[in-house]
């Protein structure tokens, strides 16, 4: 089904593996087409309520596969068909993404890190917006979510400096949710990953609706879309299920419905 990642599911999570270890994980055309089926089918899953992105081997993806790259190439119209269409489906999913980032994440593959909800860092990780250094400008939807992590300044410093960041300062500077031992990388990302997909699926999903609706809508539109969201939340299983596990003084078994 898939030649360029590995795709499974199990408890509540699907797992995304992008399977070019010899290239570091670099995209070709067909990865990024592969990725945008996957979450797609992910995000229409009922089985799934995470989503784990990841590399094989000691990378997480080096950026776009420089040997597809030639100097006729139409860059823009790349980015419209290949990158555009995964990077929205990304961002469009309404299930909790992970990055689960256990090398280094440069170009294109720190884009894909910075779209995804959570990024977890193996201590061997790093980023780097290494654009700058074959005359490009990131994409890939990089400076939007950049800028909207770190703040306009820092993301001008790190995509014009193009310096490497490793995993400790990904977390000082918000670029990291977590930091993990790669002595127990596998165990803690499984760990973070099923309690994400523990929690209330619907509800996760409006609130990353919501959170988005903050930078494109104004503030009565928000507070309308918030409304809205609510609504839905209030009539799902899963909020029944919170309101009786608190009555109850339990813990709440969330179903994702």
């Amino acid at each position: 089904m898939y030649e360029t990642i590995f795709y499974s599911v199990e408890n509540g999570v699907a797992r995304i593996t992008l399977n070019r270890p010899n290239t570091l994980n670099a995209f070709v055309a067909q990865m990024n087409m592969e990725i945008t089926k996957a979450i797609k089918a992910a995000s229409s899953s009922e089985e799934v309520r995470c989503i784990v992105i990841t590399g094989e081997g000691r990378g997480f993806c080096s950026g776009q596969d420089l040997s597809e790259v030639d100097e006729n190439m139409d860059h823009g119209q790349v980015l419209r068909e290949k990158y555009g269409p995964m990077i929205k489906q990304i961002y469009q999913c309404e299930k909790p993404i992970i990055a689960a980032v256990n090398g280094i994440a440069a170009g294109a593959g720190f884009s894909l890190a910075l779209a995804c909800d959570f990024r977890l860092l193996s201590d061997r990780a790093s980023f780097i917006n290494a654009f700058i250094h074959i005359g490009l400008i990131p994409d890939s939807g990089n400076s939007y979510f950049l800028t909207r992590l770190v703040g306009e300044a820092k993301a001008l410093e790190i995509s014009i400096l193009g310096e490497k960041i490793p995993a400790d300062q990904a977390h000082v500077l918000g670029l990291a949710t977590k930091v993990v031992s790669s002595d127990n990388w596998d165990a803690e990302v499984n760990q973070f990953a099923e309690r994400i997909a523990a929690l209330p699926t619907k509800a996760v999903g409006l609130i990353k609706r919501t959170i988005k609706a903050t930078a494109e809508q104004s503030f009565t539109d928000y507070l309308e879309e918030e409304a809205q969201g609510q609504r839905i939340a209030g009539l799902t299983k899963d909020h029944r299920e919170g309101v009786q596990a608190f009555m109850e003084k339990r813990k709440p078994n969330f179903i994702g419905k």
